[in-house]
């Protein structure tokens, strides 16, 4: 499934301040050249889900370089210390609270796990990288 294929929205709908803990999550995981990096919006498809960030990187150094960033980042805009599942040389989730879990994984997993056909109902938020 492409992005094409789903909505894209530019406004998260629920949480006050979630766009911006959102943008400091992105912006983190590509500060450490993660890759492919999409915000999955599922306020509307899940009752106990809010949003998924996904996004690859290499195994091992890279892996924990981007949860790191994205751990220190994310705490610094808001959100709650995460819980951290993992970590494997292939995928590892950081959950902050109830309402933002972030995915880090390799490209294999990616494609083997595919969350984002899984979701594919989710709208697709769009944070296009700042221009310099």
């Amino acid at each position: 499934m492409t992005t094409d294929d789903r909505t894209t929205a530019t406004t998260p709908t629920r949480q006050p301040g979630i766009r911006t803990q959102l943008r400091a999550i992105v912006d983190a995981a590509r500060e450490r050249r993660a890759e492919d990096v999409i915000v999955l919006d599922l306020t509307d498809v899940s009752s106990t889900l809010d949003y998924f960030v996904i996004c690859t990187a290499t195994a091992g150094l890279q892996l924990n370089a981007v949860q790191e960033n994205i751990r220190v980042k994310a705490m610094e805009a808001g959100l709650p210390r995460p819980s951290v599942e993992g970590p494997s040389e292939r995928w590892l989730l950081l959950a902050f609270g109830g309402s933002v879990v972030v995915h880090i994984m390799t490209k294999d997993a990616r494609e083997y796990y595919d969350l984002e056909g899984l979701w594919s109902d989710a709208r697709t938020l769009d944070f296009p990288e700042p221009e310099h």
